[in-house]
């Protein structure tokens, strides 16, 4: 769903391709890459028995002001809710159609 809205944003193929691995990818910057991170480490919250790592949150407080900052944990916390009301639904990924 998202892949399909950034590509009609504009988003090119190499960077929608190097999302999966961003660490390595030279395609991010560093506002982009503290995002990722903080996406990740708020969504795989069973891999850490702390929750986000202080150096996680630390480095997009670096890289945001409070308000972005903000707006971008509500923005992970939602598609971490609508990614599981999809799969408890059993939605099928990729069926999305932008309009």
């Amino acid at each position: 769903m998202h892949s399909k809205h950034a590509r009609q944003g504009g988003e090119t193929d190499e960077r929608l391709f190097g999302v999966a691995a961003w660490r390595e990818s030279p395609h991010f910057t560093s506002a982009e890459r503290a995002a990722l991170d903080l996406a990740e480490s708020g969504t795989r919250l069973a891999d850490n028995p702390h929750g986000v790592p202080d150096e996680v949150f630390e480095r997009a407080r670096e890289e945001f002001d409070e308000a972005t900052l903000t707006a971008l944990v509500m923005l992970i916390a939602a598609i971490n809710a609508w990614n599981r009301i999809s799969v408890i639904n059993r939605t099928v990924p990729g069926s999305h159609t932008p309009r």
